[in-house]
């Protein structure tokens, strides 16, 4: 064999334990939870507050409520108020950040 089709091989080998290495990566981060919510505000630095909506229905009188929560969420994106933001659950940010924006789902028009 020549040297490149060993570099070649050697290369892929490489590449394989690479892809590996963020499946394993990807496998661990599929247990985050992640939630859907609006921008209520942004006036921190790199930091925005997002709140989530749950439905459920009272198991007794069948009434539907809507229980609001506000969660503020780590942002090197850059979203406005409005925007339809997708969130992760991460690592301690800092004293009450425990979220950080994935992607912005819609743009506020």
């Amino acid at each position: 064999m020549s040297e490149t089709t060993v570099k070649k091989k050697a290369s892929a080998s490489k590449v394989k334990a690479s892809a590996a290495k963020v499946v394993a990566e990807q496998e661990d981060r599929g247990r985050r939870k992640i939630r859907q919510g609006y921008v209520s505000s942004a006036k921190m630095a790199k930091t925005v507050v997002v709140k989530i909506e749950s439905r459920a229905q009272h198991p007794l009188y069948k009434k539907i409520f809507i229980s609001t929560g506000k969660f503020k969420a780590h942002d090197e994106i850059g979203c406005d108020v409005g925007d339809l933001v997708e969130i992760m659950e991460t690592r301690p940010v800092s004293k009450e950040k425990r979220w950080r924006v994935t992607r912005i789902v819609e743009k506020v028009k």
